[in-house]
This record gives C-alpha cells, structure tokens and sequence, in this order.
C-alpha cells in the first residue's frame, strides 16, 4: 500500500492526506477568500466574522507552512501583511468551486429546511 508524507505525517490515502491539510471549518473559508487575490490580515477577519484572532492567526500559519497560502510582509510603518495562494492553493480553487456549488444545490434541495431563500451566499 503506497503512503503519502507531509511533513512529519504519513497518510494512507491521498483523500486523507488533502482532509487533513484543509481540514476544520475556518481553513476552506480562508481559501475561498482568498480565491479572488491578495487580503491582508483584517480584510480577511472582517470577511470571516465570527474567527477570532487567535484562530485565524493559527489557520493562516498552518495554511502557510503546508505552502498553500504564502505571506508578504511590507517594510511600512506599521507593517502591512498580505495572505494569497500559493499554487497549491491554486489548485485547490476547483474543489471548493465544486463544494459551493454542492451547497447552493443541497439547499436548494433540501425541502425540509424552514429558513431556505432564494439568496445566493455572500461569501
């Protein structure tokens, strides 16, 4: 059976490997932010409401130290930061395309749901 490394982990399938790189409810919501270009830090917090600091502190360095999101610092007084994919989280662009477009579907299909509108999501 063929095994799959990242960094100090070692997966079983490459399913696993690619839920365990963007898993958690904050990690696909940055990356879907991010689809559009470049956000610095408070951009993306005020985007992502209800994260706290220290939550997306930690996403955004997890994100950046699996070289799918990278992080530009500006020699200013104070320094500006940016966050924007990397290639990697590039290439990921489709699948969370693909996700969204299930979500839209599964709400528009979902009978059972007293709080359905007809309102596109604003994320």
């Amino acid at each position: 059976m063929t095994k799959y490394r990242m960094n100090e982990y070692t997966y079983n399938c490459p399913v696993e490997l690619t839920l365990n790189t963007i898993m958690g409810k904050w990690k696909a919501l940055i990356l879907w932010q991010l689809r559009k270009g470049a956000k610095r830090y408070n951009e993306l917090r005020r985007s992502l409401p209800n994260i706290t600091d220290k939550m997306l502190a930690q996403q955004l360095k997890e994100l950046e130290g699996a070289g799918i999101v990278t992080r530009t610092v500006y020699p200013t007084i104070p320094p500006m930061v940016e966050y924007e994919l990397a290639e990697l989280g590039q290439e990921i662009q489709p699948i969370l395309k693909l996700m969204q477009q299930w979500g839209m579907k599964f709400k528009t299909n979902n009978p059972d749901d007293p709080q359905q509108s007809d309102q596109t999501p604003v994320y």
